[in-house]
């Protein structure tokens, strides 16, 4: 396989030309498609429930297939990119991902359903991780950091809009129209993407290991089947756990097998896509560890709170959908000011301030029940809920670029894209069984809002969590990026502020 770049990409893209403006309009829909799938579907969660007559086990399932297979799989994608040519793999992952949605679409039973959804996250994980590497790799260094604010802005735009249009489309057409509406863009970014993106391939990375460095672009399949099935496992344990009985169990204990052995592997491998050498850095894991708190936290905040507000407000679809644009419009506006002020006053503040912050706004959600208003009740809990995102989310970018080595800053973004899908993943499995909600749980107002307000806490506590490991194991001095010392591995995942740390060089 011709692992050269196509000769048309020899000179950088400039934002100004033609096909500059054609790439990024292709990236930003490639992972805008991504973030579509994501958000959504929870706001479709009632009423596929309805039609397919389905418990709340398939609603989970229907979330967490999407997540399970983009979570496990994110970052062999980024190193099949980085291998065979970034263009050829977001096209693919654009195909991949556009064939599943009209398959969700057009599913005919629950289980073709999550199938499909499970088929939809492979496609994501394949066209994500290259969307930003594209303009990483191709773009002129004085362009690359404005066109990755664009990417992460009209992204941004996207993931707001998606339950709003979903909502509209769940209330009028149906529910299916939800996964027609993912298929489409990414369709007609194809003939974009093969016409304008140019091709580009990885340059091994460098990883430190001890006193050394090892390097390579990671193409891990072993660890890559181990992970997705460890984590496969274990969601299904968590959601069948109230009727699965030993199959629970013998789930659980499989998970917990596949992951020793994932570690194994990565551990010993010769080219692991997760080196643990980079757990070395404290700061490195313990950013990480705080991820996997917030977004387990705030993961299972919108998966109920989607719920909540069309079976015991009453809102229809396309109002629980708006509903939510607030919180998403806090953090368009103020995320890239909150990143600056944590290079300036250090990590530990805003790490362990927002996390709190956002559990306040968790809490203040036990106030939404039946007859709820939405100025005095709903839209406090979420602009306080917002207002924590934007103190923490960017700021964990900042850290987390700057606890590795600069050479390290893809691997790390990817570990850490990762860990935020897998946390999400796990919190919407366990939620309900944690609360004692029932698989019929959704079809009574009473009996879900009961089960809500036991799980409100559940998530602040999490972020409780999240801000105590911040506060204890962060260093309160500035967060500066660190030296360059050679080639981004390139698929970096996180918001613009990523370009501040990363430089295209050659691998010394």
């Amino acid at each position: 396989m011709n692992r050269s770049p196509a000769p048309e990409s020899t000179a950088p893209l400039r934002i100004t030309g033609a096909r500059g403006r054609w790439t990024l309009l292709a990236t930003v829909l490639g992972s805008g498609v991504v973030l579509l799938g994501s958000t959504v579907t929870n706001i479709a969660l009632p009423r596929i429930g309805q039609d397919f007559d389905a418990g709340l086990g398939v609603l989970q399932w229907t979330v967490n297939a999407y997540m399970l297979t983009l979570a496990g799989l994110i970052l062999l994608g980024g190193s099949l990119g980085d291998r065979f040519g970034r263009r050829r793999v977001f096209v693919l992952g654009l195909v991949w991902f556009a064939v599943a949605s009209l398959l969700c679409g057009l599913a005919p039973d629950t289980t073709t359903l999550i199938a499909a959804r499970a088929l939809q996250g492979v496609g994501g994980a394949l066209l994500t991780p290259g969307s930003l590497a594209i303009i990483e790799a191709s773009f002129h260094p004085d362009d690359r950091p404005r066109a990755i604010g664009l990417w992460s802005g009209f992204g941004g735009i996207g993931a707001a809009l998606g339950p709003f249009v979903g909502g509209w489309l769940v209330d009028g057409p149906g529910w299916r129209w939800t996964f027609v509406l993912s298929a489409v863009p990414a369709l007609l970014c194809v003939p974009v993407a093969l016409r304008h993106v140019p091709e580009s391939v990885g340059t091994p990375r460098q990883v430190a290991a001890g006193a050394g460095t090892r390097r390579g672009i990671g193409f891990d399949v072993p660890g890559a089947v181990l992970g997705a099935l460890a984590l496969a496992l274990v969601t299904y344990a968590l959601t069948e756990a109230r009727d699965g009985g030993t199959v629970a169990v013998a789930a659980a204990v499989g998970g917990v097998v596949a992951g020793a052995a994932f570690l194994r592997v990565e551990r010993r491998g010769g080219d692991p896509m997760m080196p643990l050498a980079i757990f070395s850095s404290r700061q490195f894991t313990a950013v990480n560890v705080v991820t996997l708190c917030v977004y387990a936290g705030t993961g299972g905040f919108f998966f109920l709170t989607a719920l909540q507000l069309q079976i015991v407000v009453g809102y229809p679809a396309l109002a629980a959908g708006a509903a939510m644009l607030p919180n998403t419009a806090l953090m368009l506006l103020f995320s890239s000011h909150a990143g600056t002020l944590a290079q300036r006053l250090g990590p530990r503040a805003p790490l362990t301030v927002g996390p709190l912050v956002c559990g306040a706004g968790m809490l203040l959600m036990l106030r939404v029940g039946p007859g709820a208003s939405y100025v005095h009740d709903v839209l406090p809990a979420l602009l306080v809920m917002g207002a924590g995102m934007v103190v923490v989310v960017a700021p964990l970018t900042v850290t987390l670029l700057a606890s590795v080595d600069a050479s390290n800053a893809g691997l790390a973004s990817g570990i850490n894209n990762a860990a935020a899908r897998a946390a999400g993943l796990v919190s919407v499995a366990a939620l309900p069984l944690l609360v004692g909600m029932g698989p019929e749980a959704y079809r009574s107002d009473a009996a879900f809002d009961a089960s809500f307000g036991r799980a409100m806490p559940l998530c602040a506590g999490l972020l409780v969590v999240g801000a105590a490991v911040a506060f204890s194991a962060l260093r309160r001095s500035a967060t500066a990026p660190r030296p360059s010392h050679g080639h981004t591995h390139g698929w970096l995942m996180e918001p613009p502020l990523v370009s501040r740390f990363t430089r295209h060089q050659a691998v010394e």
